[in-house]
């Protein structure tokens, strides 16, 4: 097995695994205890082709299925890119399998901002702490603690299962998923549905709880945006100057507010969250219903509209030299089948002058809140949570389940979370301090391992 990187400094103050004896439980769950090594794998993925790389990581899990007396196959797209499959036979070879995915990959951390070591796995206050806590060596945990409870109680799930742990996706999954559906799509063969990240988490609506079933995302699109100009001193009068031309293409799509277009998921679930807080949709505007939401608002209005956000900005090599090009990073997410729509749009708003070059780009997805599944999801979280609703939502980013849609493979989002009140879980995506309750991956691994046991 291979070994588990040494924590920071920052993290000394701990037991030498990373846990304060004063915070540890009696015994960790063992979804807990995964999730904290696979936190201390630091897998970050710097996009543009840089990262640390996921093999230590799909090695320890591949060791954890071997265990189980499966077969794990790893791929590897690149050196150190890493992603790890193996298929669990199910005790009805009739019916389709089931995709069951997450992946190693995590996005940077910067120690400075943090009050843990992001790669500690550091358990505290009833949470565990770091990077890839919620995105998602969370789940990947629960998949692997779900999987020793169904084969060690039934011997096989009641289908086959394709289980999966894909590299790249925080950076479009060019070395992961899309590399396997397109080099090996055998892997996934007889599959038709598949459930991931980004759902299945709880929510507090009007003082009761609730729970997003994700059934979509929006559509990724990143694109940089070229400004030219003349290079000269910097001391000279200069209107043809790039960085300028740039801040205000910038300026101009930064502020641009994108109107509301509703989706069929988008219109049910405003429905929904009408219906419970007892309010006419027709008076209640889609972002009010929205902000009733809580802390799932941030995603919720999102998925209300196009986004399209500067992240990154390149321009100029010495202070008294005029440069002649600039560059910036867009973060684009529009509506599933509009893309094409909102890059001509994001042309009239930054200018004809200024060049868009598309960098990435992947679909997005709508499925309907119908059929065997979302009833087995249903009635799963029923089991578990009585007289908690589930809602269809639609995901403002994206996920792994893009390219196994390229096969007709369709892809929900439902990794199952019970969470306080008070915690900003989707805030927790791609943020400082992210963390999870100990107890909301017990309840996760508990559904998961109901819904995988029967259905």
């Amino acid at each position: 097995m291979p070994s588990i990187p040494n924590v920071h400094p920052a993290a000394r103050s701990a037991d030498s695994d990373g846990t304060s004896p004063a915070d540890e439980p009696q015994k960790l769950d063992l979804t807990a205890e995964i999730a904290r090594d696979l936190i201390r794998f630091d897998t970050t993925n710097y996009g543009e082709g840089r990262s640390n790389g996921e093999t230590e990581a799909a090695e320890y899990v591949a060791e954890k299925l071997r265990g189980l007396g499966l077969k794990p196959e790893l791929f590897d797209s690149e050196p150190g890119r890493t992603s790890v499959i193996a298929r669990v036979r199910g005790r009805d070879a009739s019916r389709p399998a089931l995709v069951v995915h997450g992946h190693l990959d995590v996005v940077p951390a910067d120690a400075a901002n943090w009050s843990v070591d992001p790669f500690g796995g550091v358990i505290k206050d009833g949470l565990l702490w770091g990077r890839g806590a919620v995105d998602m060596k969370n789940m990947d945990a629960m998949i692997l603690a779900s999987l020793q409870d169904v084969i060690s109680a039934n011997g096989a799930p009641e289908r086959d299962l394709v289980i999966a742990f894909f590299a790249d996706e925080e950076a479009g999954g060019v070395l992961g998923s899309h590399f396997l559906v397109h080099e090996h799509p055998h892997l996934f063969d007889g599959a038709t549905e598949a459930i991931s990240e980004v759902g299945g988490y709880s929510i507090t609506l009007g003082g009761k709880r609730a729970y997003l079933l994700q059934t979509g995302e929006k559509a990724l699109i990143w694109v940089k945006l070229v400004a030219r100009g003349e290079a000269g001193h910097g001391s000279r009068m200069h209107p043809s100057n790039a960085i300028t031309r740039l801040a205000e293409a910038v300026a101009k799509l930064g502020r641009y507010e994108w109107p509301i277009r509703l989706t069929d998921t988008t219109e049910q679930l405003l429905g929904e969250i009408a219906r419970i807080l007892n309010v006419d949709p027709q008076r209640v505007g889609p972002d009010e219903l929205a902000l009733a939401t809580g802390t799932a608002s941030g995603f919720i209005q999102a998925s209300l509209r196009t986004t399209a956000n500067p992240t990154g900005l390149t321009a100029g090599y010495k202070h008294n030299v005029i440069p002649d090009t600039a560059e910036a990073l867009i973060d684009i997410r529009s509506l599933p089948g509009e893309e094409d729509l909102v890059l001509s749009q994001i042309q009239e708003i930054v200018g004809a002058d200024i060049e868009i070059v598309t960098m990435h780009r992947d679909i997005g997805l709508e499925t309907g809140f119908s059929g065997p599944l979302i009833e087995a999801v249903v009635s799963t979280l029923e089991r578990h949570d009585p007289g908690a609703p589930v809602l269809p939502y639609l995901l403002s980013a994206g996920t792994d389940n893009k390219a196994l849609s390229t096969l007709g493979i369709k892809g929900y989002g439902f990794a199952p979370l019970r969470l306080p009140d008070d915690l900003d879980f989707p805030a927790m995506f791609h943020g400082v301090d992210e963390r999870v309750p100990l107890d909301a991956l017990v309840f996760g691994r508990q559904v998961l391992t109901d819904l995988l046991s029967q259905y």
